[in-house]
């Protein structure tokens, strides 16, 4: 019985390859949007505009604070209610976008701000620009600190892209399910799913130990 249920895994080869790759394509553009848009927000919300800031603040807690799964449905099912139509994929990256967007801009935001005051008013009195002091002291600094979680990050974000396949996105988990309708072996089908998330997201986790090491190297040679 196993042997039948592994031929018919088989055979579902090509489906899955799809799914993986739909998986990597969405997972590819929001990352990348959700990176640009997220150092964007969390640039301004630093950049000492109260209001700015708080409003910025206030939808990261909302989207933070709420279900992915909700979000998603509120953006494919109810904004046609309003005359805007998604299709699936469209729907999937504008909200997988926004979801990183969000959490890289915390990140960021706590780069920026754990640079030190000093360091700051040492660039204001060499009669550095805003954007000059951001681009030439602050980031680089703050990237030290970013850059682990924000590797980490892109592993969670990757995984919670699973999300869109109830949507009918065939990603790889709707591979998943469509493939276990004719293979009723819900634990093997889904390993192997774990398996390609697991494919997928392992050189971001290795990336994200080694960028943790080299930090915490740094930070012992200058304690010393």
């Amino acid at each position: 019985m196993i042997w039948q249920q592994l031929q018919s895994l088989a055979g579902s080869y090509p489906l899955a390859l799809r799914g993986l790759g739909m998986t990597v394509v969405l997972s590819l553009i929001s990352l990348v949007l959700g990176t640009l848009l997220g150092f964007g927000l969390g640039i301004l919300r630093t950049g000492g505009n109260r209001l700015i800031g708080s409003v910025i603040g206030a939808w990261v807690d909302l989207i933070r604070g709420t279900p992915f799964l909700v979000q998603i449905f509120l953006i494919f099912f109810i904004l046609p209610e309003f005359g805007i139509e998604l299709d699936a994929f469209t729907a999937g990256i504008i909200a997988l976008t926004n979801l990183a967007a969000c959490f890289i801009c915390e990140i960021v935001a706590a780069g920026i701000r754990s640079v030190p005051t000093g360091q700051v008013e040492a660039a204001l009195a060499s009669g550095l620009s805003r954007w000059q002091r951001m681009r030439q002291v602050v980031l680089p600094q703050a990237m030290r600190i970013v850059l682990p979680p924000l590797v980490g990050q892109y592993v969670l974000l990757i995984k919670d892209s699973s999300v869109v396949s109830a949507i009918g996105l065939t990603d790889l988990t709707r591979v998943g399910w469509l493939v276990v309708q004719r293979v009723p072996n819900g634990l093997l089908v889904f390993f192997l799913v774990g398996v390609g998330y697991f494919i997928v997201c392992y050189p971001l986790i290795m990336l994200a130990r080694r960028l943790e090491r080299r930090m915490g190297a740094a930070h012992g040679e200058v304690q010393l």
